[in-house]
């Protein structure tokens, strides 16, 4: 059965963890513009430094815990993760307890940074302890791939989401992915729909980034840029993803992340906030602008003209050893207050 408290735009709060970057605007004036334009679902993690506590206070100043929902994500560090325990789980849970300030986490996405070492089957039989102790809503799972996802489903553990990377530059959740995602009810929440922003008029027409980007969204999804082509292949959807926006009178972020939602499985979408100027986008995505087919078919056509991201969900992410791996940091619970 689909998340009741899912809404078609997730508000991703990562961009407003500390070190994420300069232009970040104040937290709390950010969460309130969005609250007061209708707004009600929040996209956190244990290990996005301060998000956790800035959601927690926010809803306890504006008494909002009845109203709003938040989505957590359950990662523990890759260090942590052969001697993981069903204590470590309760404590983590209890930790997010607190930051958050609620009696109950709405959705825990449970993450496993290394496939190759057991325990993540056990860490969820103690995250569903967790949840028959109710302590946690639902369970969701963050960037699992297929085969481990029928793994987890044939170990009875009650999966309700999958959050996964989406995007006209990365469609590797389709397929049997989102066939078996599907079988089981299962709702796929899509991050990554602008690509850390190079899928907005932002970049249209503009050469390739040149020294050190601003930070390592950036770089994650500059690799991806290199995956399907190069920086040509990027102008190229760049320009269509325009064309269908002037056509819209909208802009190419908005209609990027429209495209999302029509995809096989997507739920919702999980667009990234760290300051004001993008509401409006936002409202529209939300409330007016849904792809017709023929709009999703120019797209696709366009996107069909470079090679797809290889391998399965995030499996390039995991290899620690390669470019896209490496760009990730696995110990960022370990300092955690």
């Amino acid at each position: 059965m689909p998340l009741p408290y899912l809404d078609r735009v997730i508000l991703g709060c990562w961009q407003l963890a500390e070190g994420h970057g300069a232009n970040a605007e104040d937290g709390m004036a950010v969460l309130d513009a969005y609250t007061a334009a209708g707004f009600r679902v929040f996209d956190a993690a244990d290990i996005y430094t301060g998000v956790e506590a800035l959601l927690g206070r926010f809803i306890a100043a504006h008494g909002l815990a009845d109203e709003v929902r938040v989505h957590t994500k359950l990662v523990p560090d890759l260090a942590a993760l052969p001697t993981l325990t069903a204590d470590d789980v309760a404590r983590a849970v209890d930790r997010s307890l607190a930051r958050l300030r609620v009696p109950a986490l709405d959705l825990v996405q449970f993450h496993w940074w290394d496939l190759a070492v057991p325990g993540y089957l056990g860490a969820l039989e103690a995250l569903l302890d967790q949840r028959q102790q109710g302590k946690v809503r639902e369970i969701g799972l963050t960037n699992f791939d297929r085969t481990r996802l029928a793994e987890i489903l044939d170990h009875g553990v009650p999966v309700a989401s999958l959050q996964a990377q989406v995007s006209l530059l990365d469609r590797r959740t389709r397929g049997a992915f989102a066939d078996l995602a599907a079988a089981h009810g299962i709702d796929l929440l899509a991050y990554g729909s602008v690509a850390g922003g190079l899928l907005s008029d932002a970049w249209l027409g503009r050469s390739a980034p040149g020294g050190t980007p601003e930070n390592r969204s950036l770089v994650k999804y500059l690799l991806v840029v290199e995956e399907l082509g190069g920086w040509d292949a990027l102008q190229a959807i760049l320009r269509e993803l325009r064309a269908v926006a002037d056509a819209r009178g909208s802009d190419v972020a908005t209609v990027a992340s429209a495209w999302c939602l029509r995809q096989p499985g997507v739920r919702a979408c999980i667009v990234g906030v760290r300051s004001r100027r993008h509401l409006a986008r936002h409202l529209e995505l939300r409330h007016v602008l849904t792809l017709d087919d023929a709009e999703v078919l120019r797209l696709e056509r366009a996107r069909a003209a470079f090679p797809e991201v290889p391998g399965g969900v995030y499996a390039l992410e995991r290899d620690r050893d390669g470019r896209h791996g490496r760009v990730m940091r696995y110990g960022l619970n370990e300092a955690a207050p």
